[in-house]
């Protein structure tokens, strides 16, 4: 049975990412576009994680940075989801595209 090595996990990193892109760009519910972007900070927290583990892995220095990423990810969460019921509150809908009262 073959080790799991570095290209795995930057696999697995890459194939999330593009998930969470993908989601970014083709969902228009606010809460998708939220779990999309959630998504993508995964993806780059388990490069981080990864390339702390096999480049140096006697230093803790991309867990550090993962825990860093994913408490800035809980606060931005902790907005957007109060932007998401307050926009909820006054419109009844969570679509991008009935959001047009900025527009010209």
């Amino acid at each position: 049975m073959a080790a799991i090595g570095l290209e795995h996990y930057l696999a697995v990193a890459a194939l999330l990412f593009c998930l969470g892109v993908y989601g970014l760009l083709t969902k228009r519910n606010l809460v998708a576009i939220l779990m999309s972007i959630e998504l993508m900070l995964n993806a780059v927290n388990l490069n981080m994680v990864a390339f702390s583990r096999f480049i140096t892995p006697e230093a803790f220095v991309g867990q550090l940075f993962a825990v860093f990423t994913i408490t800035v990810a809980a606060a931005e969460v902790a907005v957007g989801l109060a932007l998401i019921f307050s926009i909820y509150r006054d419109r009844a809908t969570t679509s991008t595209e009935e959001m047009d009262w900025m527009k010209w």
